[in-house]
């Protein structure tokens, strides 16, 4: 099983503005696209990757699986749901989005039924997202942590997440970042500037090659042309052991996603 390291992000964008930044993405050569049930936007990011002309075998999509469809009866009519808006007969990789709050459906209920999902063809890879340890140990348990492709979990220089991140490691499985520029605070932080200015690039790219140098997936989005050819060129971007030292010295446990009746205990 693998992730890409590299793709293209659509939370917070919808109708003509996510098919206008999908379109755009996958003509400047991105081949990954992680959507998502309660972005809204499966229908238009499908109906662009429809309108690309990009074979289905090239690509890469990832969604996932909102709360209120996580039970055992829901899960599957759900993702074929998703299926039949993204205009395509299986996804790449599919998440549980978040655990469901209160432990209402067991973790084991939702990886299981997320098991079969793929079993029956309509993904080809499971996964987790926003999971902290203990529910990571519950997902290991019910489906083997060779099932599991992934753990999406907010990380940034400012919020390196080194425990999740360590467990995962011990345990072989990959790590996936949002929210990787923070929303756009690492962009202006003086640390990341002056690497950005010693290696003549952008504070984004000195970002996201920091991310995927340490062996994470990342999924930043943008609307703009420059912004998504620039961010695309930090795959090629090396970052030296003193860089790396400084940005993980920015780590100060600022999370910024942590939803009121949704948020798990965080590590």
């Amino acid at each position: 099983m693998t992730i890409p390291a590299f793709g293209l992000g659509t939370f917070r964008l919808q109708d003509d503005v996510v098919i206008h930044s999908v379109k755009t993405a996958l003509k400047l050569g991105y081949r990954t696209v992680d959507t998502a049930q309660i972005y809204g936007n499966e229908a238009a990011v499908g109906q662009a990757i429809a309108e690309s002309g990009i074979a289905r075998t090239e690509l890469f999509i990832t969604t996932k699986i909102w709360v209120e469809n996580l039970s055992a009866d829901k899960l599957i009519p759900s993702l074929k749901d998703s299926l039949k808006k993204l205009r395509t007969e299986y996804v790449d990789l599919t998440l549980i989005h978040w655990p469901s709050p209160g432990a209402a459906v067991s973790v084991k209920e939702s990886m299981q039924a997320l098991l079969a999902a793929k079993e029956a063809g309509l993904t080809r890879q499971i996964g987790i997202s926003n999971f902290p340890i203990a529910l990571m140990k519950e997902a290991i348990e019910a489906v083997g942590v060779e099932n599991i492709a992934t753990n999406q979990i907010e990380l940034h220089p400012f919020l390196q997440n080194r425990q999740v991140v360590a467990f995962a490691k011990e345990q072989g499985m990959h790590i996936t970042s949002y929210m990787t520029l923070a929303y756009g605070e690492a962009l202006k932080d003086e640390v990341i500037k002056r690497i950005a200015h010693k290696h003549q690039a952008t504070a984004a790219q000195i970002v996201l090659a920091w991310a995927m140098q340490s062996g994470y997936a990342v999924i930043p989005s943008s609307t703009k042309r420059d912004n998504l050819a620039s961010n695309m060129t930090a795959i090629n971007l090396k970052l030296d052991a003193d860089d790396m030292a400084q940005i993980a010295a920015l780590d100060r446990q600022q999370r910024l996603v942590s939803p009121d009746g949704l948020a798990p205990a965080w590590d």
